[in-house]
């Protein structure tokens, strides 16, 4: 059978969010289904090292999509053509996308659907087109997969799906995340923060991760304890709005926020693994991946207790109102001073984490894929 998939988040040094759920999903898909041939569809020229297996040809599709209207060129357009070019027998699609003039099944990833909850959060013309046509590719789908329970209830909802179309398949983690020892948490701290503790923000810089709350919070964290913690954010700006940007230039101790902009993965993990905590506190998330990765850290978690992250959290991180600041201070108080919180914390992370792998994912997909080929 050929199985085409819509790989244009594969881009080499730039793996984020969902291109590298693709990547870590279909690197391994490919190899559990070698008696089938995958067609990667590409919109750009890509690079080898994503043609996994002997069983995967890649294709450079034109036009390149990234603006709405190249969406609409590209998937309603170019992609049914070379599905049938192909002679395609299932089409899937790991970020929401699809052909809506389809001749063959399609298999549906959506990871959330934020905009729907928060589209002044999305730049205008890409919350327009979210709006207008995931409710289409949900409808298109022959079945969805999601990453959590309240992910999946929330589409079946919003978009009147029968819930028994939908499948939860929760992500990863990768084998890189794991926790050091107190040597090593010396010495990248000396690196990082020139020894002091500090709590870490792992993600895009964006209106819905919340983080003017977050730095508020912290800065009155500071004024009340005066402890030596600094606030480490790492991630690149997607879409910035006034609200962080007055936030920081508010603070009284505006120097003891870090700003790292995007690092290199292996940085990244050694940044998240010497924190005395990670603070993830979106206001809206259909999963979280930094709160799973700080467990296998052995990292203690603050999180918000709302949408898909107490699920994810399962009873293993501190859970704060996003919305207020008071209780998101009081967290990193908590954590900054209770030792004992810390350990359990850390204790039920590391439980917790083994929820979470890879290979368990793709196999799950796989059993989806197998079960809608003709």
């Amino acid at each position: 059978m050929n199985i085409a998939v819509n790989t244009r988040l594969l881009l080499k040094g730039r793996l984020e969010g969902i291109g590298r759920f693709t990547h870590e999903t279909m690197s391994r898909v490919v190899k559990l289904m070698p008696e089938h041939r995958f067609h990667f569809f590409f919109d750009r020229a890509f690079d080898n090292d994503f043609i996994y297996a002997e069983n995967v040809i890649g294709h450079a599709i034109f036009p390149p999509a990234r603006h709405p209207l190249l969406y609409n060129l590209w998937f309603h357009h170019a992609i049914p053509r070379a599905i049938k070019k192909h002679n395609v027998d299932l089409f899937f699609s790991p970020e929401g996308y699809l052909p809506l003039d389809s001749s063959v099944p399609c298999i549906n990833v959506m990871h959330d659907i934020n905009f729907e909850h928060h589209p002044e959060m999305v730049p205008p013309k890409h919350s327009r087109h979210f709006r207008k046509y995931f409710p289409k590719y949900a409808h298109a789908a022959s079945k969805i997969i999601t990453v959590s329970e309240f992910s999946r209830s929330d589409i079946a909802k919003c978009y009147d799906i029968d819930p028994q179309k939908i499948f939860v398949v929760y992500n990863g983690v990768s084998k890189s995340f794991s926790a050091i020892d107190d040597l090593q948490r010396t010495e990248y701290q000396n690196q990082i923060t020139q020894g002091d503790p500090y709590f870490v923000f792992i993600g895009s810089i964006h209106p819905r991760k919340n983080l003017a709350r977050l730095i508020k919070a912290f800065d009155h964290f500071k004024q009340e304890k005066k402890l030596p913690h600094k606030l480490v954010v790492v991630g690149k700006k997607a879409f910035m709005n006034d609200d962080l940007e007055v936030a920081y230039h508010k603070m009284k101790f505006q120097s003891e926020v870090l700003f790292t902009g995007r690092l290199e993965q292996e940085t990244m993990i050694k940044t998240l693994a010497a924190a005395e905590a990670l603070v993830y506190i979106p206001i809206y998330e259909g999963f979280g991946i930094p709160i799973i990765e700080a467990f296998k850290c052995e990292v203690p978690v603050i999180t918000a207790n709302s949408s898909a992250l107490p699920e994810i959290a399962g009873g293993a991180a501190l859970l704060v109102d996003p919305f207020s600041i008071d209780s998101i201070k009081e967290g990193l108080i908590s954590l900054a001073e209770n030792g004992a919180v810390r350990r359990e914390l850390i204790e039920s992370g590391r439980n917790r984490s083994t929820h979470f792998d890879w290979d368990r994912t793709a196999a799950e997909i796989v059993e989806i894929l197998k079960r809608n080929l003709g």
